[in-house]
């Protein structure tokens, strides 16, 4: 068993579902609540099915992903969070310089979900494959 690509969880059902609701959830269609929101995609190491996590909501431009809670016999093999903020209003919808730094740091890929589509960051697939931590390698 391989862990998934960037590319497979994008076309997973549970990893897109929890992103949507993220979108939702995030606001991004209100100036004065929009905020990010985000969290972990998880493997099951016998079964290869794929579970979701969300992360406390965070702020207009921040979540804090470092901490991902563990879930007995499965990886993190992923991590996802919103771009509330339009691009019509000259906000950035793919990963800041920020993002960049810490999903090499976390190494596993990051799907970003913005006003414009999913963006991408991080490893193409979890650094290590199935070796390393269960949170991150």
């Amino acid at each position: 068993m391989e862990v998934p690509t960037a590319a497979e969880l994008l076309n997973d059902g549970t990893a897109r579902q929890v992103i949507d609701a993220a979108w939702i959830d995030s606001r991004s269609d209100d100036p004065h609540l929009r905020h990010e929101e985000g969290g972990w995609i998880y493997m099951d190491i016998v079964t290869g099915a794929i579970t979701a996590l969300r992360a406390t909501r965070g702020n207009r431009a921040e979540i804090d992903l470092h901490l991902p809670p563990e879930i007995a016999g499965s990886l993190v093999v992923g991590k996802f969070h919103t771009h509330p903020n339009p691009t019509a209003d000259g906000w950035e919808p793919g990963p800041s310089g920020s993002d960049l730094a810490v999903d090499d740091m976390h190494g596993v890929p990051d799907l970003i979900r913005a006003d414009d589509g999913i963006h991408l960051s991080g490893p193409p697939q979890r650094r290590g494959g199935l070796s390393g931590n269960a949170g991150y390698p």
